[in-house]
């Protein structure tokens, strides 16, 4: 390996990466990492940071002009050999850079096609890859032609925020036009979907010289569009190696890795089984490490540390080097998350063996399991989800989303 340090700046908007950031300078690199001011005081990996640099605000309401300006600055003092995004609402900011100072990497045409739902649907579709029908809302035609031919429900989606936030399930063309007009000036920042019910299952994956190196994919036991709706118990377990159902989804993870353009790094890529007619759909997908700690459940279940690799990833990209992913072991993990009504909640009470990690995040419960049989990761799962539920959980309102991206 060549010895001498790279460097790399790396946008996070959140508290999130520090795997990454560990591992980079682990690999001899120099990294540089941008947040948000308001994260001061996050326990970042101060070791492994050569300057950490504060935007004023968080996300949408960073100076695109200002960050430029000051990537620049430093470049004039440090040959600047990557820039990466950590985050899904990172990645316009590390493209918008790339493409400003013409640098390798995601550049804004294929980034939207991993943040804007719309362009995901209308990319996967020109490529054969099967979406619930879908409509922009810019034209009025085009909607009541959506409306009079798909059957309801429907969702309104925000077109390129995270998870599922700001999400509006409808049931009638009265209703659906009723939540337009209350977008106003916004309609244009969504779209609108056939609601498609069925199991929803995620696929964790690593890239490198545009192939699917590494996935595995698991099923959502609750959806996040149920729990953000409606409360409830985060939980997902990865399902049986080789089994119909993951034949079938890493098939389609293939493909949309390929139509998108997706060279090389981590991705979270999330698909529907519709109970209708059996089908997998593609829903969404993402150019980073999955949230709500899926990172450590691929781990338990794996042995493969995704930020880990990811790092590696984008070490030997820029030394020019071949990249080979670790073998995975074929075990079992899953996850139960909740919020909680306590900051730092006891779940000393809960001891069972397979209990691999406890999520550190305040105001929140979590265990992460690992087993050799799903079974026995589906019954400690059920169970602990109901003893969360009785004990500790609670529910916030889902905020209404203002700001778009």
């Amino acid at each position: 390996m060549e010895n001498t340090a790279k460097t790399f700046i790396c946008i996070s908007n959140y508290f999130k990466g520090n795997d990454f950031l560990i591992n980079m300078k682990k690999l001899g690199n120099k990294v540089y990492l941008i947040t948000s001011e308001k994260l001061r005081d996050k326990p970042w990996a101060h070791d492994s940071i050569e300057e950490i640099f504060y935007m004023p605000g968080q996300d949408v309401d960073w100076d695109l002009d200002m960050l430029l300006h000051g990537v620049a600055g430093l470049m004039r003092k440090e040959k600047i050999d990557a820039i990466v995004a950590l985050d899904d609402f990172d990645v316009e900011k590390a493209t918008f850079l790339r493409e400003n100072i013409r640098m390798d990497g995601m550049g804004q045409t294929t980034g939207r096609y991993f943040r804007d739902k719309l362009a995901m649907r209308v990319k996967a579709q020109s490529e054969g890859v099967p979406v619930p029908a879908f409509s922009a809302l810019f034209n009025d035609e085009y909607i009541n032609h959506f409306a009079d031919t798909v059957s309801p429900p429907w969702v309104l989606k925000p077109r390129s925020e995270a998870s599922a936030t700001g999400i509006m399930k409808v049931h009638s063309k009265e209703e659906l036009w009723h939540k337009i007009h209350e977008l106003g000036d916004n309609r244009i920042k969504y779209l609108v979907e056939q609601f498609k019910p069925g199991a929803v299952y995620h696929c964790d994956g690593l890239n490198f010289n545009s192939k699917v190196l590494f996935s595995l994919t698991s099923q959502y036991l609750a959806t996040p569009m149920e729990i953000s709706q409606g409360g409830g118990i985060f939980r997902s377990a990865n399902i049986k190696y080789n089994s119909t159902d993951d034949r079938a989804i890493k098939k389609v993870n293939e493909q949309v890795m390929k139509s998108f353009g997706m060279k090389h790094g981590a991705t979270h890529t999330e698909f529907i089984k519709c109970d209708e007619d059996g089908k997998i759909y593609f829903l969404e997908t993402s150019s980073r490490v999955g949230g709500a700690h899926l990172a450590e459940m691929v781990e338990a279940a794996s042995g493969i540390n995704l930020w880990g690799e990811w790092a590696k990833i984008e070490d030997a990209l820029v030394r020019g080097i071949e990249y080979k992913v670790p073998s995975p072991k074929n075990e079992f993990a899953g996850i139960v998350l909740t919020l909680s009504k306590y900051e730092h909640p006891d779940l000393s009470g809960f001891n069972d063996s397979e209990i691999c990690f406890r999520v550190p995040l305040e105001y929140h419960a979590g265990l992460i399991v690992k087993s050799y049989k799903p079974e026995r990761v589906r019954e400690l799962l059920d169970d602990y989800a109901e003893r969360l539920v009785q004990d500790f959980s609670t529910v916030l309102k889902q905020k209404e989303v203002k700001k778009f991206h």
